[in-house]
């Protein structure tokens, strides 16, 4: 399960997606987010849907791929719809002892189980067709202005983005330590939900030294490239927005204007 989490992985692929400035794809993603917290009828998700799948169409990633990235999510969101389902009073359509589903709740399930679900893919193909390198060049682009009032703004996006590279590296590193201790008799399979975290507590301790082993090694290697920070720094690459980049941002304020006029109008 470990490795379906594909928050913070990179697919490499030749498309208009990978190749949209990372400033444009940051802030498409902010407005993406905005537009889903919006909707408050099922008709908007239908635009907010087909926007996606035109995204994913266009990025060349795998379907499939995307989809196995919600495997690991997959109790947060029936923990949501339950919640959803049970908890919402209204017309009674059905009883399981004490509770009630009511067709308001069944209503408010779907409808928070769906928003999630997007929520979650589009989140995810912004790593996915952003690298590391240039998701920090357009977070530091586009906090700069901050620094008229003191915001480290290289420092900042240097930190969010190795946050990122690390996740599916621990990812990998928590798998190894498994498959070890697994080797020598441990067991992450067997029992309720409770002795299965109970049985993880063991990996925590390896996890945390090998974090921060790796945090020692990172130091030392950009110490060792006289790495100073963003001051007076250059880069090979600078960003530019091309043609893409407009239709791209039109087309997701497109987006976010037909979901207000459905939400308002």
């Amino acid at each position: 399960m470990l490795r379906d989490i594909t928050i913070g992985q990179y697919y490499p692929a030749d498309s208009c997606i990978h190749k949209m400035d990372p400033r444009v794809k940051i802030l498409a993603t902010f407005v993406y987010i905005t537009a889903l917290f919006i909707v408050k009828h099922f008709v908007a998700y239908t635009y907010i849907i087909a926007f996606i799948a035109g995204t994913i169409l266009l990025s060349k990633v795998p379907l499939g791929y995307i989809v196995r990235g919600l495997k690991p999510l997959f109790l947060i969101i029936l923990f949501t719809f339950a919640i959803n389902m049970f908890m919402t009073k209204g017309e009674i359509l059905y009883q399981i002892g004490p509770l009630d589903i009511t067709k308001e709740g069944l209503y408010q399930a779907v409808f928070m189980a769906t928003r999630l679900v997007l929520l979650i893919i589009g989140t995810s193909l912004l790593t996915l067709a952003t690298s590391p390198i240039q998701l920090t060049d357009g977070i530091e682009k586009l906090l700069n202005p901050f620094k008229k009032i003191g915001v480290p703004a290289h420092e900042l996006a240097m930190m969010m983005t190795i946050a990122l590279r690390f996740i599916p590296t621990l990812l990998e590193e928590t798998d190894k330590i498994m498959k070890a201790q697994m080797a020598r008799g441990a067991d992450f399979e067997s029992g309720n939900i409770i002795n299965r975290a109970k049985s993880l507590v063991p990996l925590l301790v390896p996890l945390f030294i090998s974090a921060f082993r790796r945090a020692d090694e990172l130091a030392m290697a950009m110490e060792a490239r006289c790495y100073r920070g963003g001051e007076n720094r250059t880069r090979m690459k600078e960003l530019s927005l091309h043609a893409r980049d407009y239709i791209g941002g039109f087309i997701t304020m497109l987006i976010l204007l037909a979901v207000l006029i459905n939400r308002f109008f």
